[in-house]
């Protein structure tokens, strides 16, 4: 299977800081690909190296084949590649449905003509995220849970191939949590292929089909959740070297 998003030895320097180093990575077509790391590993430097927020020192990101190493953000968007951010910032004084049909009129359907209404189509997405029934509320008003699905929906209205999510579940709570990673399946069951760095690794774990371990800017693991749970080179990144070769205890 072709690859949809592929890094080829990516770095990232900051004058002496390399944030990102020699990291190579495969998304393929359909699936759930988790990032983790702890702080400061490098997992945002990388997704905004994909997305054009930044352009990498070194190495090569290929969709679907082509190269968007160079390309700014709204190429890479019009392209297919959309991402949400950890920090949400919507429009405080639009409201919802606004918020919404800015990403449709800047997204991949309108700029192939797919979309000609972008107010259907903002309507399509709210019901999707199951925000409709706030459309005409001003974003400001909004529950961190609802900010939250509404960084999703402005992100979906520009018609993704691939969807980016940085730390989408962050701070919410187990069952508002729960709630959006099941959004996530949808999104994924509804044909979208999805990147997403997450430190709530419950949510992580529950949804990846494969994860990627960074540390301090190297790639330290990759496999299923189960692999990559017992890597103890990934133990040690998050609890330190006397937890890394400890036997599991009872029960475990």
């Amino acid at each position: 299977m072709t690859a949809l998003l592929e890094g080829h030895n990516v770095v990232m320097s900051f004058g002496g800081l390399t944030a990102v180093h020699d990291v190579s990575f495969q998304v393929q077509p359909g699936e759930i690909f988790g990032l983790i790391g702890p702080n400061g590993a490098g997992k945002t430097t990388l997704f905004r190296c994909i997305t054009g927020v930044y352009r990498a020192t070194a190495g090569k990101i290929l969709f679907k084949g082509h190269e968007i190493t160079r390309l700014m953000p709204h190429d890479t968007c019009v392209l297919g590649v959309t991402n949400t951010h950890q920090i949400v910032k919507p429009f405080q004084d639009m409201t919802v449905l606004d918020n919404v049909r800015v990403g449709a009129f800047f997204g991949r359907g309108w700029a192939r003509g797919e979309v000609k209404d972008a107010t259907r189509e903002a309507m399509r997405v709210l019901e999707f995220t199951r925000l409709a029934g706030k459309a005409h509320a001003l974003a400001r008003n909004l529950t961190l849970p609802d900010r939250k699905r509404l960084e999703v929906a402005r992100a979906l209205a520009t018609r993704p191939e691939l969807l980016l999510l940085d730390e989408v579940v962050a701070g919410l709570n187990p069952t508002e949590t729960d709630m959006m990673v099941e959004l996530i399946r949808q999104l994924r069951d509804s044909g979208i292929t999805i990147f997403m760095v997450e430190h709530v690794m419950r949510a992580v774990l529950n949804v990846s089909d494969r994860i990627m371990v960074l540390s301090y800017g190297d790639k330290i693991a990759e496999g299923t959740p189960r692999q990559v749970a017992s890597d103890p080179k990934v133990i040690e990144a998050y609890l330190g070297k006397g937890f890394a070769n400890q036997p599991p205890r009872a029960g475990e």
